[in-house]
């Protein structure tokens, strides 16, 4: 479980780039980033910078995009404060990229919520239509507005998008049903739209387990190491840990890859209920 723009931490910094030995994938590049102010969002926008790449975030506090902004470099990074589901702030934000960068050649979909905890039975339906509308719909209009903004951009094009769905959109999520219910619908939009966008645009879809986040304290805070347990990798994830498969598949090295889901899960996924 992990996303949005309220996560928090974003793990270890060290060094990608040149000297971290990753290249510089993302040279001339650039990325709109929704959820980016922390966590995960920010962990993402943070690699495609040190790869050479120019990025845009999305986040709902503009004081905090403001800090995420200033530690990437204002002359790297564009911070533009709305929600994910509201149809303006994506205009704003897509119009702003391509004024200020000229292009808009990734997209990554980590904005998402998850405002209810417990059994689907106590769930209001506001609250699950909500749910549906950030991670879901919103996920849908920023790619679609997206693809139609690069393309009419000249000599560019949308070149990749990943959704970030989770661990809890594959199984049975106790407590956070609903958030799982929208992810598993995300699972689906991707493969959707990989298969309508292609061969112009490449969409994947990362799925997490429980990464140390502010959206997800709830599922771990005051029992962390109990909650590591059921992971055979004896942690939980970091931001970090998502922001490298999440550079791999929005770069040329997933060239050839395309629907997919990626369990970023800490091997929890293997390990059979009995």
């Amino acid at each position: 479980m992990a996303d949005d723009d309220v996560a928090e931490g974003s793990g270890s910094e060290a060094g990608y780039g040149p000297e971290g030995g990753t290249g510089r994938r993302f040279a001339g590049r650039v990325a709109l980033v929704t959820g980016a102010s922390r966590g995960i969002g920010l962990a993402i926008a943070r690699r495609i910078v040190a790869e050479g790449g120019r990025v845009v975030l999305t986040g709902r506090s503009a004081d905090t995009l403001a800090e995420a902004v200033a530690g990437l470099g204002a002359d790297r990074a564009l911070g533009v404060a709305g929600k994910a589901d509201d149809a303006e702030h994506r205009a704003e934000a897509i119009a702003r990229t391509i004024e200020r960068f000229g292009r808009l050649d990734h997209l990554v979909n980590n904005a998402g919520i998850s405002p209810a905890y417990g059994p689907l039975a106590g769930l209001e339906t506001g609250v699950a239509r909500k749910i549906l509308e950030v991670n879901v719909i919103a996920a849908l209009e920023w790619t679609r507005e997206a693809v139609a903004a690069a393309g009419a951009t000249a000599g560019s094009a949308l070149r990749s998008v990943v959704n970030m769905a989770s661990l809890a959109g594959t199984t049975s999520a106790t407590n956070i049903g609903f958030y799982g219910v929208s992810k598993a619908a995300l699972i689906n939009l991707t493969v959707q739209l990989s298969d309508e966008l292609a061969p112009a645009t490449r969409v994947n879809a990362l799925a997490p387990a429980v990464v140390r986040t502010r959206l997800a304290r709830a599922l771990y805070e005051g029992r962390e190491e109990e909650a590591a347990r059921a992971y055979p990798l004896r942690r939980l994830g970091e931001p970090d840990d998502v922001a490298g498969p999440a550079a791999f598949l929005l770069s040329d090295d997933a060239a050839w890859v395309t629907g997919q889901t990626l369990l970023v899960d800490g091997g929890a996924s293997v390990r059979a209920a009995w």
